[in-house]
């Protein structure tokens, strides 16, 4: 028996339980320290009344012998992936319903869409990026490739044409850094993938928190898409199901690539590796796109729209510079004096009992960088901004 010797390469620990590891050490040592954490990009919101009751009603269903369910269908059931479809017909996307799968969240489908691709294939992501990204192609033994995101490009950087990719990760909103990509920025990356016979992987899970309606919130918004990308989407900033688990990926039919299809492969993966999302979790996200859904899941959207705000102002007081928040659910500052961004971690926590995310976390241009979330409860986020004007100020 030979181990996958690929996971030998990847950081010993993934970033966030490094976090909570020196926050619960700092906890002990301080037991009456009252911590705020505007690090991990968890909801903090409950589940909007819609959703709750849909459950409660798919679950007396399942306690019945006519309207119980087992086995679903693995793709997802048509009542939601209906309800996908017209969401997406409102940006004048058209999706076929074979296109849409369901599935339990965002982050299982970016590691498990790799199972399409072979491990020879070039992967390119961006510098600082959301750890999944890379750690789930060092674990298959792909090379990678980075593309540079810096203060100079805010963050967005465009194709290089003398660079060869084959799968390419965009994710906008973008995860670190909140920067979101416009229309003429993402047609750049589309026309390179269709030259290079590439594939783009686009992560949209924070869709819902753009506001300027000038802005792309799907990959497919933008012409040539439906040739070279494959969208991955998710409730759980949309709609607080960090607990609940649900997402859904869409794979276009005219995927074609080396005579296979790619939706077809996509759908024979899932039927054998994967059962579904439970029924009651489907229902659901089906509330969502309910008129009282939706309104319930925007009026959440703006609660912490607004913490956004209050961190924003407080940065621009203070002088910081930073990119996000307007489009996004996260803001990404430049660390103070000069600080490495584990630096500026253990300062905040220790002289201000803040506690965010350090950007060296999510590559080598995140160093001297720090994220800082929208995920939080309101009165605590006012508390929070105050220790840190009041600390930075200094």
């Amino acid at each position: 028996m030979r181990v996958n010797k690929n996971y030998a390469k990847l950081e010993t620990s993934y970033l966030f339980p490094t976090i909570s590891r020196k926050v619960a050490e700092y906890q002990s040592q301080h037991p009456e320290a009252k911590i705020i954490k505007l690090g991990i990009g968890d909801v903090t919101l409950p589940l909007a009344p819609a959703v709750v009751t849909a459950l409660e009603k798919a679950v007396a269903e399942m306690g019945k012998k006519e309207t119980f369910r087992g086995y679903g269908p693995e793709q997802g059931y048509e009542f939601l992936k209906e309800e996908i479809q017209k969401y997406y017909a409102k940006r004048q996307v058209a999706l076929k319903m074979d296109e849409i799968f369901i599935s339990d969240g965002a982050k299982s489908d970016i590691g498990n869409i790799l199972d399409l691709f072979d491990t020879d294939n070039v992967v390119l992501v961006p510098d600082p990026v959301y750890p999944v990204y890379v750690d789930t192609n060092i674990m298959a033994g792909r090379k990678i490739i980075f593309a540079n995101a810096t203060a100079e490009n805010h963050f967005l950087p465009l194709p290089d044409k003398n660079v060869h990719a084959d799968i390419i990760y965009i994710c906008s909103p973008n995860n670190p850094t909140g920067a979101v990509y416009n229309k003429e920025q993402l047609q750049a990356w589309v026309d390179y993938a269709l030259k290079e016979e590439a594939i783009i992987l686009f992560d949209g899970a924070y869709e819902a928190f753009i506001q300027d309606e000038s802005l792309p919130r799907s990959i497919y918004e933008i012409e040539g898409a439906a040739k070279c990308a494959i969208e991955i989407c998710s409730f759980s900033k949309t709609a607080g199901f960090t607990g609940l688990r649900c997402g859904y990926t869409i794979v276009p039919e005219g995927l074609d690539f080396e005579g296979l299809n790619l939706n077809k492969m996509w759908l024979r993966r899932q039927t054998t590796k994967y059962n579904g999302v439970p029924y009651i979790v489907q229902r659901a996200a089906a509330a969502v796109f309910s008129e009282e859904g939706q309104k319930q899941t925007k009026e959440a959207i703006a609660y912490y729209k607004e913490n956004i705000r209050t961190i924003s102002q407080a940065l621009d007081e203070l002088g910081i510079w930073y990119v996000g928040g307007e489009n996004s659910a996260y803001i990404w500052l430049k660390c103070p004096n000069g600080m490495k961004s584990w630096e500026f971690f253990d300062y905040l926590l220790s002289e201000a009992q803040v506690v965010g995310t350090p950007g060296a976390g999510f590559g080598q241009n995140g160093e001297g960088f720090f994220r800082l979330t929208a995920f939080g409860d309101k009165e605590q986020t006012k508390e929070a901004v105050a220790r840190l004007k009041k600390l930075l100020q200094k």
